[in-house]
């Protein structure tokens, strides 16, 4: 069973940040998750919210700001004063890192655009990922939104998709059939259903967010492909 870091080290470290990233890298996570969302000046940013005032120090939404804006943020001290000056990475600073690495690891990239439609989110991601020719072996690509999975397999039909599903949807397997999608990203909830125990005997399954050892007991033999945790530190030890 793959472990990825949730958001990156979340528990311990501000989540999406650099320091995240590097501190799940440094323990040896199999794949980190982060959250892209869009600037003003068409920048992809690494942030979950679609407002920045949760885990920076500063107020609106991402889509308000240009890129050279945002970075003026703190988005360290929310978390805990010693991470202040840690900063809204752009994608491109992150891709620039995974490549500068050793270890190849798989890079879960989730496109939050699902409440604010950002135009050509699609197009701009496929360019950066030809740019570091990260197209299959190490990225996947999800999403909440259908459409936007949708899009993404009409502009690239290799490409590695996983559909974000939570709480007990129906009708699951024929949308990842439709979307011909190699992954299904889900919650326990859903796991647990019904529909979750069909899912998993045809796509592979990654769960989220575990961060209880009992929990990843249970999941052991089940056939999960991966978890996604805030607190890789207590899985990568079992």
């Amino acid at each position: 069973m793959y472990i990825y870091a949730h958001r990156g080290f979340s528990g311990k470290y501000p989540e999406n940040t650099m320091i995240a990233f590097q501190q799940a890298y440094d323990l040896g996570v199999d794949g980190i998750e982060l959250d892209v969302q869009m600037t003003k000046d068409g920048e992809l940013v690494v942030i979950h919210d679609e407002r920045i005032e949760r885990t920076t120090d500063g107020i609106g939404y991402v889509k308000d700001f240009s890129y050279r804006q945002l970075c003026r943020f703190d988005a360290g001290s929310w978390f805990h004063p010693r991470f202040a000056g840690e900063r809204i990475p752009a994608l491109t600073d992150v891709l620039d890192w995974l490549a500068n690495q050793k270890r190849s690891i798989v890079l879960s990239i989730e496109l939050k655009n699902g409440i604010i439609q950002y135009d050509g989110m699609e197009e701009k991601l496929l360019t950066l990922l030809d740019s570091y020719r990260l197209w299959n072996h190490h990225v996947i690509i999800s999403s909440f939104s259908i459409q936007s999975l949708y899009k993404m397999r009409q502009l690239a039909k290799d490409i590695n998709l996983a559909l974000l599903v939570e709480g007990t949807e129906q009708n699951v397997l024929d949308v990842a059939r439709s979307l011909n999608v190699k992954e299904v990203h889900v919650d326990w909830t859903f796991f647990i259903s019904a529909e979750g125990e069909k899912v998993r005997q045809e796509v592979d399954t990654c769960v989220y967010t575990i961060n209880e050892v009992s929990l990843l007991n249970k999941l052991i033999g089940s056939g999960v492909k991966a978890i996604m945790t805030d607190f890789p530190d207590r899985m990568i030890r079992r």
